[in-house]
């Protein structure tokens, strides 16, 4: 089996390093990972530069550009054969509900998909990341499983761990997506030159979090896993629309 890992809190990230030993017994693993921090990248490309592609000590590869650039580079350029399999993670924080619109762990995993390759995103779900070891033994199971049994369709899975030890984990629930309430507004700071900054606000709590969602699963010690879709066409609005339009 040949695994295409990646990221977006880059290549030096203790999440990637986890998730690559614990996959490295399933298969050929290859790191392509952005050369820094990379979090809420999304799904951007970069198409006004060159990347460059260059190998670390440990044999991983960091490309100066997004998550999805990695993935990208590495499937259309750089390896010989497509990968069986693209996993992305393991995030140092969570990626549900709304937060899977912004995140470059999930655009990493989505950039597999839409070039035909099955994909996860794992994110670990806590500001400490203790756990990460947890994250890593289920994206192995999530994988061998995979290999045992695989999908014969396109899937695009988002896992969402709790970040607690391996015996808490109460098991495995599939899920839809939550939803937060809006986000925090920015944080206006000065430079010490006088000049306005702003950070960009906090995400806001979670608003639908009622059983069947991520939410729900994660905060009682279940791995959360959702199948996600790229077709953002609001069906429901269709008739409604051409009826505007008249």
């Amino acid at each position: 089996m040949r695994i295409l890992l990646s990221n977006d809190d880059g290549y030096f990230a203790p999440g990637i390093e986890h998730l690559a030993r614990a996959l490295d017994a399933l298969g050929e693993v290859t790191v392509v990972a952005p050369e820094r921090d990379r979090s809420g990248a999304s799904n951007s490309l970069t198409l006004d530069r060159p990347l460059s592609l260059r190998r670390t000590a440990n044999g991983f590869y960091h490309v100066n550009g997004t998550p999805t650039d990695c993935v990208h580079l590495a499937v259309t350029g750089m390896l010989d054969t497509l990968p069986d399999m693209v996993v992305s993670g393991i995030n140092h924080g969570a990626n549900m509900g709304d937060d899977t619109i912004y995140s470059g762990t999930v655009a990493a995993a989505t950039e597999g998909y839409l070039l035909g390759v099955p994909a996860l995103a794992v994110s670990l779900v806590g500001k400490a990341g203790l756990h990460f070891e947890t994250a890593a033994q289920i994206a192995h199971q999530l994988v061998a499983r995979f290999l045992a049994l695989p999908i014969r369709q396109p899937v695009l899975l988002n896992v969402n761990v709790p970040d607690v030890p391996l015996a808490d984990i109460r098991g495995i629930r599939v899920t839809r997506l939550g939803r937060r309430h809006k986000a925090e507004p920015v944080v206006k700071a000065q430079t010490p030159r006088g000049e306005t900054v702003y950070w960009v606000g906090a995400a806001g709590e979670a608003a639908d979090a009622g059983e069947g969602t991520d939410f729900h699963a994660v905060a009682n010690n279940f791995v959360s896993v959702t199948p996600l879709q790229i077709d953002l066409t609001h069906a429901g609005q269709l008739s409604l629309i051409e009826g505007w339009l008249k």
